[in-house]
């Protein structure tokens, strides 16, 4: 199930839960909340951020063999030599 941000419509309104904004578990095809579970007041979804792998280098020969992967090289037309 993903995980959606809710924050209050006005922070200064909601309780001390939705006012600082909460995280709540929902399936997919559930239509969005719409009030705050406790105090009942309107809230909104927020955009969430997403964590994305950051690589610094490209992998090399060698860190791909320790990685456990065979590393093949073009020879000629159709014909790979593992290296």
């Amino acid at each position: 199930m993903p995980l959606y941000e809710y924050i209050a419509e006005d922070p200064e309104g909601g309780c001390r839960v939705c006012s600082r904004g909460f995280e709540l578990r929902r399936p997919v095809d559930r239509a969005p909340l719409e009030a705050c579970p406790l105090c009942k007041k309107p809230v909104r979804k927020l955009i969430s951020s997403i964590n994305t792998p950051k690589v610094a280098k490209p992998l090399s020969v060698s860190d791909a063999k320790s990685a456990g992967f065979t590393v093949l090289e073009k020879r000629d037309e159709g014909t790979y030599e593992k290296l």
